[in-house]
Order: structure tokens, then C-alpha cells, then sequence
């Protein structure tokens, strides 16, 4: 499959969202609300669940299904407060211990005025460096769109899985067109260099691995996902917490070298 078809893959209509995983994944989920600063960003689902018994933090970027859920979760683009609600449970779940599962589908985070005005720049940096040395196992879960700065604001993590239909990029195929074309339609060849699908990424190095969706077939997704995660999340709540936290930066320091 070409890049682009990923790309329109990974937009289609009927795609499982953020909290269709976590309600086939997870039990007893409970969600949080609010940063504490500002408000409650419903673009952003956070809560405490179970995990096969293991208690766990779980965090979704979400997009909503129809017309009236995208424009309440604001297609899944999220503001200052929503990054910030969300660190604000990643920073209860290394209090007490909790492993965080972070999915991820988003455009990008919200650009817009009232956005810049309350520091989503500043929310995002915090988020990337708080992850960094957050105490806990952290996985993170591509399961749709991963776009810039919005994507990666839940994606310092020990381990990043990506669907075989989801994306993550510095920027759309269509915004990489017009910038270095001037020409939209240049998308197909703007997706294709970007090397924006999970099997270019895992060459790269980005990403640890990718999920197989089959024809669509979820249950499938969501059986295979429940099992990995909960033996990956174990795995790496036995390391003691500096080799837990050296594993992290490595992988990052790692990232990219010597692959094409």
C-alpha cells in the first residue's frame, strides 16, 4: 500500500477512535477531568483502569464519530489545559505507581489564538520533559493520525507501537506540499517522502513496532493489544527505575542512526 493510501486509511470514516480502545482494552475505566489551571479539554480522555487486574493510567487523544462528538472533542486537536490534564495524570500514575498507556490520533494540536494565548508551546515542552523522567513504565499507542507536536506531546515513552494504517509525521502531506511545492497536488509525493507509515518509521528507528489490523478486523486489534501491553507494562515495572529511565533516553539517542 502507498503511502497516501495509508494516509487515507488512517482518515476513514467508521476508524475506531481513542475511547473505542479504551473501552475494549481496558476494565473499570474511570475517567479525570480538568488541568487545575484553566478547564477541561474534551479533546483529551484520561483516567485510571484496569489492565487484566493491573491498575494503569490511560490517556487518548480523541476525535469523536460523528459531526456533533468531533466538533464537542474538537476533532481530536487539543488546547494548553488538555496536555496539562493530561500530565497531570501521568504525574498521579508515577505518585502511586500506576504503568501510563497513551493512545494517540490527532491532526495536531489546536493552533488557534486562544490556544497560543494560554501557552500550548509551553504545555506541550513541559509534557516532553516530564515524560522523559516520569518514574513509571510509559507505552504509546498510534492508532490513527500523528500529527507534529500534538502527537509527540503524549509519545516520550519507553516504547512506541503504531497500527499499520496510522501516520506520524512533522506535518500532513498537504501542508508538506504546499510548503515545498506550492502545488496540493503534490500530496501523494509529499506523503511518500515524508516516510510518514509505521513501516518506514520502524526502519527509522522511531517506533518498536507495528500492529496488524487484518480487513478491519479490530476485535482482533483490541485481544492482541490488551495481551502486549499487559505483558509489556509488567516487564518494565520489574526494571528498577534508573534502568527503566536510562532505557528511555537511549531510546531516543538512538533514534534515526545508521538506519535510511
Amino acid at each position: 500500500m502507498e503511502a497516501f493510501e495509508r494516509v487515507q486509511a488512517a482518515r476513514s470514516k467508521g476508524r475506531p477512535t481513542g475511547t473505542d480502545f479504551i473501552n475494549h482494552i481496558f476494565d473499570d475505566f474511570i475517567e479525570m477531568h480538568g488541568d487545575r489551571r484553566f478547564g477541561d479539554d474534551k479533546a483529551i480522555v484520561a483516567g485510571i483502569a484496569r489492565l487484566n487486574g493491573m491498575p494503569v493510567t490511560v490517556i487518548a487523544l480523541e476525535r469523536g464519530h460523528d459531526t456533533k462528538e468531533k466538533l464537542y472533542r474538537n476533532f481530536g486537536s487539543a488546547h494548553p489545559e488538555g496536555y496539562r490534564k493530561a500530565l497531570r495524570q501521568m504525574k498521579l500514575a508515577e505518585k502511586f505507581h500506576r504503568p501510563v498507556v497513551c493512545f494517540v490520533d490527532t491532526a495536531g494540536a489546536f493552533c488557534g489564538i486562544a490556544a497560543e494565548e494560554r501557552g500550548q508551546g509551553e504545555a506541550i515542552a513541559e509534557n516532553l520533559s516530564e515524560m522523559m523522567t516520569l518514574k513509571t513504565p510509559i507505552i504509546s499507542v498510534f492508532i490513527g493520525e500523528g500529527g507534529s507536536g500534538g502527537a509527540i506531546g503524549l509519545a516520550v515513552a519507553d516504547e512506541v507501537w503504531m497500527l499499520e494504517n496510522a501516520l506520524y509525521s512533522v506535518i500532513s502531506p498537504e501542508g508538506c506540499a504546499s510548503i515545498l511545492w506550492k502545488d496540493s497536488s503534490k500530496v501523494k509525493e509529499a506523503a511518500s517522502c515524508l516516510r510518514m507509515t509505521a513501516e518506514d518509521l520502524l526502519q527509522l528507528g522511531v517506533i518498536e513496532r507495528v500492529i496488524p489490523e487484518g480487513h478491519n478486523q479490530f476485535e482482533e486489534v483490541y485481544q492482541g493489544l490488551k495481551t502486549d501491553l499487559y505483558e509489556k507494562l509488567s516487564q518494565n515495572a520489574k526494571l528498577p527505575i534508573q534502568q527503566l529511565l536510562e532505557n528511555r533516553y537511549n531510546r531516543f539517542r538512538r533514534m534515526g542512526a545508521g538506519n535510511g
